[in-house]
């Protein structure tokens, strides 16, 4: 009862402050180079240098995301535990609704500020703030000076925000946004966190270079301190459009930490993931008063907390309605000073085809491999995944989809709970974003 009392708080909160603004195109009129949150928003990267928008003083917008599923999946492990599953058995129904409040702000020609918080979210009851970051695309102390004119390639974003490691996080879920994926789970290992730093970028006829430094945590703090180094991301792309209906990007990103009290690159999505329930803990983990404890499954945390060195290959095609999203993924790290790393590798490919007016429907698939090494025992493992999904846009702020996903767990010990484990079935998912 606690929790519908806070999320119909919630959805009324949304409902107030959507009121304010709505409409896609105001809100571009308000806001310089920032990514819409409805379907405009969709293939969409770094918002840099993306428009010339006239500031007319500080505007403020408010804005939000539902998202809620209908699942019917099923899970089975063929692990030496007894009871293997707790709970062993699920079923066909619906998740609790997530949703989002967005407040962002422009406060001077070419500055302004984000903050994203988590209304209501599969592993937090309470609402809470997930990150917030300001962008300074100008100075306008210094429109006389030459530093105006440097301003026009470079971008300063500095905050406690989602880091630009990657381009799979502009299409992944973030709780109740789903707009932007396709699909509706995330990667096997999903590249996601938000960090206290800075990322500095320069952008010039399609090329983009990004450095960035940040603090490497989830949960900064300034105790221990000689078990922490700070964390340097850089990434370069290229992105290139022909006409309308043709498109060419590839980027490379690189992350690294030296030591870390706690790095949660593969482990900072604390909204959980987007299949309920499945491959939920063994006997020996379940907590009545906790029964969502892995709340990450069905995907894969490697555990390289301490010293990781990852790096993403991402190339993007479009062609007409045809598109191609590719990931070629390698982390190399450890979960401690005495540990001996680790290398987990990962592949995926999406295949969509856009068609109808303004790209209303789409159909698509998605394979995802993922290969690395247990910490636990040394073993070498690999998981799998199909995702075979349609959607409908019936307007740019509101998007149904369908998805069938099979995924497949292999080579793991008999005394571990993933060991011939298998998930597959049906998701339902509405989405609405403004």
């Amino acid at each position: 009862m606690k929790t519908f009392k806070n999320f119909m708080g919630s959805l009324l909160a949304l409902l107030l402050v959507g009121s304010l603004t709505i409409d896609a195109q105001a809100q571009n009129k308000q806001l310089q180079n920032f990514r819409p949150y409805n379907q405009d928003g969709v293939n969409e990267f770094e918002a840099l240098e993306m428009d010339t928008t006239e500031f007319d003083g500080v505007k403020v917008y408010m804005g939000g995301a539902f998202a809620q599923q209908f699942q019917s999946l099923d899970h089975s492990t063929e692990a030496n535990l007894s009871p293997n599953l707790m709970p062993a058995d699920i079923g066909p129904g619906f998740n609790l609704a997530t949703a989002n409040l967005y407040m962002d702000a422009q406060l001077a020609d070419g500055i302004r500020i984000s903050l994203t918080t988590y209304l209501s979210s599969r592993h937090h009851a309470e609402a809470w703030v997930k990150g917030g970051y300001l962008q300074v695309d100008e100075f306008p102390m210094l429109k006389s000076n030459a530093v105006d004119g440097l301003m026009d390639y470079l971008t300063l974003k500095i905050g406690h925000m989602e880091i630009n490691y990657g381009d799979t996080h502009f299409r992944r879920t973030d709780n109740a946004r789903s707009i932007y994926n396709p699909f509706v789970g995330n990667l096997i290992l999903d590249s996601f966190n938000t960090e206290v730093g800075g990322e500095i970028y320069f952008t010039n006829n399609g090329i983009m270079a990004m450095l960035g430094i940040t603090n490497g945590e989830l949960n900064p703090g300034v105790t221990n301190p000689d078990t922490k180094a700070p964390s340097i991301i850089g990434k370069l792309a290229y992105d290139k459009e022909f006409g309308n209906k043709k498109r060419f990007r590839l980027s490379g990103s690189y992350y690294h930490t030296a030591k870390s009290a706690a790095n949660h690159l593969y482990s900072g999505d604390r909204a959980g993931a987007r299949y309920y329930s499945v491959l939920d803990g063994s006997y020996s983990s379940f907590n009545p008063t906790n029964p969502d404890p892995n709340f990450r499954a069905p995907r894969i945390t490697p555990g390289l907390s301490n010293k990781l060195d990852a790096f993403m290959i991402n190339p993007f095609l479009k062609y007409d309605g045809l598109e191609l999203f590719g990931v070629v993924e390698t982390a190399t790290g450890n979960a401690g000073v005495n540990a001996p790393d680790r290398t987990w590798n990962q592949y995926a490919v999406d295949l969509i085809y856009r068609f109808l007016k303004d790209d209303q429907v789409y159909i698509g698939g998605r394979y995802n491999y993922v290969a690395g090494e247990l910490a636990s025992s040394g073993t070498e493992v690999n998981v799998d995944r199909i995702q075979i999904g349609a959607g409908w846009y019936m307007t740019k702020n509101i998007l149904m989809k369908v998805e069938y996903m099979k995924q497949t767990y292999n080579d793991y010990p008999s005394a571990d709970l993933y060991h011939g484990a298998e998930v597959d079935g049906f998701m339902v998912e509405g989405a609405i974003a403004f």
